[in-house]
This record gives C-alpha cells, sequence and structure tokens, in this order.
C-alpha cells in the first residue's frame, strides 16, 4: 500500500501587527510542498484547528501574532504535540500567545524588540541539522535581527546566531540564538527568526532552510 502523502498546517492569524510576507511565505511552503511530495493547508481561522490537527504531521506559526488561539485550539495545538506531530515556528511566531504560559515552553522564548531592517550576517552554530547543513559557517541575510526577553540557550539546541558585529543596533551581546530546535511535551520543535522580508521567501537557501525546519519537526524527509 502506498504510503499517504505527509500533511503540514500553516497558520497565519494575526491579531497585532501584520506582516506583508505572510502571503509569500505560504506561497513558498505550498511550493516547497508540491517539489517534494506533501501537501500544505493554510488558514487564518481559529475555528479549523479547534476541530482538530490530528490528520498533520505538524502545524507552522508563519509570523502569527498576539492572541491566536482560543481555548479549544490550545487543547488541539496541546494534543497534537502530545499525539508525535510537531511544531515550527517562522519569525513573529514568538510575538504571540504572551498570555499563554504553554506557548512561552513551547517556543522557549519571547520577542523583546527589534532594530531597523537591514543586511546583516548569522553564525551557523551547528550545521548538523537539515535546516542549516546546507550553510556555510556565516550567513548574509536582511531581516529585523529580533532580540529576544532572555536567550533560549541552555534549553534548546541553537543552530545560528546573530553576529552583533554585522549590524546596528543589537540589544542581545554575544550571546544571541536566532535559529533553534528542542523537544518539549514529546514533539520536535523548530524555530527561526528570519522571515520578515517577502524577498526571504524566494532566496534558495531560506527555502532550503524551511524545508529542513520542516523535516525536522516532522520526524521525515518530506
Amino acid at each position: 500500500m502506498a504510503q499517504s502523502r505527509p500533511r503540514f498546517l500553516v497558520y497565519t492569524r494575526t491579531t497585532a501587527y501584520r506582516h506583508d510576507s505572510i502571503p509569500e511565505g505560504v506561497r513558498a511552503f505550498r511550493e516547497l510542498g508540491a517539489e517534494h511530495g506533501f501537501d500544505v493547508a493554510a488558514t487564518e481561522d481559529p475555528r479549523a484547528l479547534e476541530r482538530g490537527l490530528d490528520r498533520f504531521a505538524a502545524v507552522v506559526f508563519l509570523s502569527t501574532s498576539g492572541d491566536v488561539l482560543t481555548p479549544e485550539g490550545r487543547e488541539a495545538l496541546r494534543s497534537l504535540l502530545r499525539g508525535g506531530g510537531g511544531f515550527m515556528g517562522v519569525h513573529a511566531a514568538a510575538c504571540t500567545e504572551y498570555g499563554w504560559p504553554y506557548y512561552g515552553e513551547l517556543l522557549r522564548a519571547r520577542f523583546d524588540r527589534h532594530p531597523a531592517l537591514q543586511p546583516g550576517v548569522l553564525t551557523i552554530e551547528d550545521r548538523d541539522h537539515p535546516a542549516t547543513g546546507h550553510l556555510g559557517a556565516t550567513w548574509a541575510f536582511t531581516d529585523e535581527w529580533y532580540d529576544f526577553r532572555a536567550s533560549p540557550r541552555g534549553a534548546v539546541r541553537v543552530l545560528a546566531s546573530a553576529d552583533e558585529t554585522s549590524y546596528e543596533g543589537g540589544g542581545m551581546g554575544a550571546d544571541h540564538p536566532l535559529v533553534w530546535c528542542h523537544e518539549h511535551d514529546g514533539a520536535r520543535v523548530f524555530y527561526t527568526a528570519l522571515g520578515h522580508t517577502c524577498e526571504a521567501y524566494d532566496d534558495p537557501a531560506f527555502r532550503a532552510h524551511l524545508l529542513g525546519g520542516l523535516r525536522h519537526v516532522a520526524r521525515s524527509q518530506p
């Protein structure tokens, strides 16, 4: 019997700042699915999560912001993770559900601030991961260079960090993780702070980065 194709849900609801790049991000995930043999559904409707998530290998929060889940949706997300599903957060996913402690534990960091959009450089700390294995020792990128309220290092596997000497306005100093993974409640979790601009989602290196995150959280090779 042929195996079914993995399915991912890309969730894009915003109740605070809304990124213009969200449609480009959804398009990128759908095109990755078409190229690599998995299905992508996208929604901003919280009721879609209330109906259950067990048909998905993982959920991606793509630049969500503010409170985006109902109580029933929160429980559905918990159920997915405890059942072996995965979670991936992209960019403003760290600006989401500030009042739900479980989500803070899931992501392991909360957004604090960012300087102006500008070019900078990431230090690739771990290339033994599908999201960073295609990169060299450094990665030049243009983004908002999120600062977090505290570094998650020690609670997560840091894959890449910001080199604050490469741009203006960094606020975390030498320990500034931007990409990481860990396990929470039995689920694999991946987060990347990158993804502010529309142009990022046409960048082959960034698309490979996103695909690697999906492969990690789904415990598969889509």
